[in-house]
């Protein structure tokens, strides 16, 4: 993986009410390795979507608290 200086280490998440799921891009490795964590623990709800040498994007559940409280603590955890 190419090397990023902090200043192009982005994500992005995009999610609106009216949309079933969520859509994360990022450029940060431990972003990174901590979603992929989540896509092989919960292989249902998290997806990843695409990647190219130096970025991921995911997919993941919009339209449940759960969800979005799950994702919070594991975030929170790390």
């Amino acid at each position: 993986m190419a090397n990023l200086i902090k200043y192009e280490m982005e994500m992005v998440v995009n999610y609106n009410a009216g949309e079933q799921t969520a859509t994360v891009y990022t450029r940060d490795k431990s972003v990174m390795r901590r979603l992929d964590r989540l896509v092989a623990d919960y292989p249902e709800s998290y997806k990843l979507l695409n990647q190219t040498e130096i970025d991921k994007t995911y997919s993941m559940p919009n339209n449940e608290n759960k969800q979005k409280s799950r994702l919070m603590r594991e975030w929170r955890a790390k």
